[in-house]
């Protein structure tokens, strides 16, 4: 038999290759940086290259292109050549407004350029796939507020003046709801008279265009037919198209305009009742994003003022909509008697308001829409040019019962399904270039409440962790290598170490709903797998934690034993994976049937080799899955799995962080007043520091930060430093500092005598030494102290940190982070006592170097509380340093160590042990107190106040 071919090795260009191409040519001409002597400006390269191809290396842009702009040379291919290099830059996630800032007179002139290209026919200059380049380009000036020169274009677009696209009576239903604003749209037409009429022109084409585009891509949207083949260009455009309108309504300086403009316009009508939506494979990822952009339209938020909604206004909102629509009925339209006199909760259901406005004509759905300032008025004698579907649409979407957004969120599902998991529109693969658009919400510099940063944070750490999910099931499930026996059912040729056959599956408890939900409290099932396997992967498997997250497969293989794997087909078709399921485990069964828990009893020793562990369901997912198969009469995915896996312990946290943040998002508030703004990326981020809170404190002790009166005075060069304590041998460590506070309030003008004195009196400090009591005789009662001579800088982050306000402490490796958050932490500890700390970092490690730290400091290790298995680790590295210093003849620190069941002391069993040895059964009694533990007990009287350490 043949050896299989073996595939072509890729070999890398040569420089010579390279200096060959056509464009690395033109650049070596042109614009290349190395190049002393470039050739003057030609048009025409730009033309060739725009014809050949478009340029993705770097410099042309910068060098060429942008250098180069003038009107006089403006064409079709320089304004799509900039376009290109721009989208590139954003696609490579590189700078790319920096070139335009240089050189900022033409951009305007530019800009308009790309409006017109963006509303031409489709049939002329520019095509279609060029029209989709320029949306990605508006997508990038609309996402890029915070530069000043995409802003004053970008304003001119989105602001009061572009509701002149609305209709007459929803313009002055709007303006009845805001009164403020009528003021300023009276100042508007008074200033609009006065310009002249090109200016004037110009004004209106630009408040205008988001409507017109609007109307241009419902155009589009309407070519597409419903089986017959469509090109994929209709197809990307209409999808970037509805990208660019989730991010306007994602901001919100944009969404606070244009969130009219769009409802009145009624794309989401168009786009549901449209034929893309309806087409399975070329219509998914529209779809999806379209799921996306109907939840901002109508997020709860206030759009003018920017306040989040809460479920009672929403309601409100809903119960105005449906009276205005019961009213108008009630007055014009005697069919509708029955639905006027009804109550609410009769008739906003889809069904209820399909069912009464469903036997009315189209143009009694007209006049009935007009009523609500949603159409223009039908003329007498007319009739309406709007199909039935679309007037019924219309009506049932807006007044139809609403989910808030919180029950959506709790009735979603925290463990990713087959659908999710290689959805490529949201989880893409490895190969994806970013040339593509996703149905994935963007952490963008701004967002909309508090709840929508949440959210979005919620969505993307759960496909982060699909994307992890679907690496590991692909691994295991290849790995065990399924194919379809001879009889039609599963045989597994291989073997996985993070994957078992399933030999028994069986639900075991399905709890009744709580009240008001429509899902399970909880469901339990048991699994029975056979850990015929070796010894070290059987341990493994039986160390299953209680709270560990495993995932339920179901396999139905379709090829023949002994089939190869093809990694470049697609996984799911190859191994037949039908289902995955996630599940949280409870604990393994004994011989009993009853769950082992974790604790210092040692675990049973079980017979055999079959275990049987009982895990949690997703409730959510059990009810979803549950109904579809009552309703639709599918099979029920829970009597088909025949595979579990299991994942590492430190790669398996998703589940417990999605639910943090979904309880968090369930709360009233979680962040401080001041701290609310900077995370929703409004207002000043100075505003968080300590100097610019009103609530500074004044008189602060640093405890043991300063290791002497000169290195205080070394850490705040320009100060004058007054010591209470005249005595030089008395002005030692520890030191209050008592700093000037000025509140900026009832300022008035003053002469310079006076000016001088408050600038002397600013920069005057008084520093107070004052002695700890006395803790005892003996060493180890004395208060362990910093070492450390801190930097001015680093004294400064430690000042902050004790103030109120939020603290950023940047640096390079070695620069001393952890010891000035260690610094800050001890200190935080000894003058505020009623509070808590909450330390919070990425990693296990750096957890235990900060409490390793902090245990090196004086504070009480009965007010450390270290949460996680990494607690082992702490408690490991701390006991072997209490070995090293005693076997260096140190024990006299802790006489209170014993060994555990021996009642002799650490220091008479010395000379036993071996340098770097860790007994096991070392127990640790370090007896130090804080000062304030003298005069009162705090351990149960801490406040719940927290500081924030970054």
């Amino acid at each position: 038999m043949a050896a299989p071919a073996q595939p072509k090795k890729i070999v890398a260009p040569t420089v010579s290759q390279i200096n060959a191409e056509f464009v690395t040519q033109l650049a070596c001409k042109y614009w290349a940086p190395h190049i002393k002597k470039k050739s003057p400006f030609d048009i025409k390269v730009i033309e060739d290259i725009y014809e050949k191809e478009i340029v993705k290396s770097s410099q042309y842009l910068e060098n060429y292109l942008w250098m180069n702009y003038s009107p006089e040379v403006s064409s079709k291919a320089y304004l799509m050549s900039i376009c290109c290099m721009v989208n590139e830059k954003f696609r490579e996630n590189v700078p790319a407004w920096e070139t335009f800032k240089k050189k900022p007179e033409h951009f305007p002139f530019f800009f308009k350029c790309i409006l017109r290209a963006a509303l031409a026919e489709t049939d002329g200059d520019f095509s279609l796939h060029e029209q989709t380049v320029l949306l990605l380009f508006l997508d990038h000036c609309f996402n890029s507020l915070e530069v000043d020169l995409i802003r004053s274009q970008v304003q001119q677009l989105i602001s009061l003046p572009m509701w002149m696209g609305l209709q007459p009576a929803r313009l002055e239903l709007e303006l009845k709801k805001t009164p403020k604003l009528r003021k300023f749209w009276n100042l508007i037409r008074k200033n609009d008279e006065k310009m002249d009429p090109d200016a004037r022109e110009q004004a209106y084409q630009e408040r205008r265009f988001l409507s017109q585009l609007i109307q241009k891509f419902i155009s589009v949207l309407k070519s597409v037919p419903l089986s017959d083949p469509v090109t994929m260009d209709k197809v990307h455009y209409c999808e970037r198209f509805i990208e660019l309108m989730i991010d306007l309504e994602a901001l919100l300086p944009t969404r606070r305009w244009f969130n009219t403009i769009l409802d009145d316009s009624h794309l989401l009508v168009h786009c549901y009742l449209s034929s893309l939506v309806h087409r399975e494979e070329d219509g998914h990822l529209f779809s999806q994003l379209l799921d996306m952009l109907k939840f901002y339209t109508g997020f709860e938020i206030n759009d003018q003022t920017g306040n989040a909604l809460t479920e009672n206004e929403m309601t409100t909102i809903h119960y105005d909509r449906i009276t205005s629509l019961q009213r108008a009925a009630f007055a014009h339209f005697p069919e509708l008697y029955d639905f006027a006199l009804s109550n609410v909760a009769e008739v906003d259901t889809r069904e209820s308001l399909v069912k009464c406005f469903g036997p009315l004509s189209s143009n009694t759905l007209h006049q009935v829409a007009s009523y609500l300032c949603l159409l223009p008025t039908l003329p007498k004698n007319e009739d309406t040019t709007f199909d039935k579907e679309f007037l019924l649409e219309l009506l049932v979407s807006r007044h139809e019962r609403r989910i808030s957004q919180i029950q959506q969120l709790n009735q979603m599902p925290l463990y990713p399904t087959e659908k999710i998991i290689w959805d490529e529109n949201i989880v893409p693969t490895e190969y994806y270039s970013g040339e593509g658009c996703l149905a994935l919400p963007k952490l963008n510099l701004q967002f909309l409440t508090l709840h929508d940063y949440l959210l979005r944070n919620f969505n993307l750490f759960r496909l982060e962790s699909t994307y992890e999910i679907r690496q590991d099931i692909e691994d295991s499930v290849s790995r065990m290598k399924p194919w379809q026996s001879e009889y039609g059912g599963v045989v597994f040729g291989g073997w996985a170490r993070m994957a078992q056959p399933i030999v028994a599956f069986t639900v075991v408890e399905v709890a009744k709903p709580n009240i008001g939900e429509n899902w399970p409290t909880r469901v339990r099932a048991d699994v029975t797998i056979n850990l015929n396997v070796r010894d070290h992967i059987k341990d493994e498997w039986e160390g299953l934690r209680k709270h560990d997250v495993c995932f339920l497969i179901t396999v139905r293989p379709t090829k023949p034993y002994g089939t190869k794997c093809d990694r470049r087909r697609p996984f799911t078709e190859q191994v037949g994976l039908v289902y995955v399921r996630g599940c949280e485990v409870q604990g393994m069964l004994d011989d009993r049937g009853r769950v082992i828990e974790d604790g210092p009893e040692p675990r049973p020793n079980l017979r055999g080799e079959s275990r049987t562990f009982r895990v949690f369901l997703d409730p959510n997912q059990y009810q979803q899955d549950m109904t579809n198969t009552i309703q639709n009469g599918v099979e029920d995915v829970y009597d088909t799995f025949n595979v579990i896996m299991r994942r590492k312990p430190k790669e398996n946290n998703f589940k417990a962080v999605l639910e943090t943040i979904r309880n968090l998002m369930n709360t009233d508030c979680v962040v401080p007043d001041w701290l609310h703004d900077i995370i929703l990326g409004y207002g000043d981020p100075s505003s968080a520091h300590y100097s610019k809170m009103p609530n500074q404190i004044a008189t602060l002790d640093f405890n043991d930060t300063f290791l002497s009166i000169e290195h205080l005075k070394a850490s705040f060069p320009g100060h004058n430093v007054k010591v209470t304590a005249d005595d030089p041998a008395l002005q030692i460590p520890p030191f209050r500092i008592t700093f000037p506070v000025r509140s900026g309030k009832g300022k008035k003008r003053k002469d310079a005598d006076t000016e001088d004195e408050d600038t002397e009196e600013a920069k005057t400090l008084i520093v107070e030494p004052h002695v700890i009591p006395n803790r005892g005789p003996y060493p180890y009662n004395q208060p362990k102290r910093n070492t450390i001579q801190f930097t001015h800088t680093q004294i400064e982050a430690i000042r902050a940190g004790m103030q109120p306000g939020l603290t950023m402490v940047v640096g390079p490796p070695g620069t001393g982070k952890t010891d000035v958050a260690v610094q800050i932490i001890s200190n935080i500890y000894h003058n505020f006592p009623e509070q808590r700390t909450l330390i919070v970092t990425h990693s296990n490690q750096a957890l235990n170097q900060l409490f390793e730290k902090i245990m090196a400091l004086d504070i009480d290790e009965r007010h450390l509380l270290r949460l996680g298995h990494g607690e082992e680790d702490v408690q490991k590295n701390f006991q072997l340093s209490l070995l090293k210093e005693a076997l260096r003849g140190e024990s006299y620190k802790y006489p209170g160590l014993i060994l555990k069941g021996s009642g002799v002391t650490l220091s008479d069993q010395m000379l036993t042990l071996k340098s770097g040895d860790v007994p096991t059964q070392l127990v640790f009694c370090v007896c130090t107190m804080s000062p304030s533990e003298r005069t009162k007990d705090t351990r149960d009287k801490r406040s719940h106040k927290a500081r924030f350490i970054f």
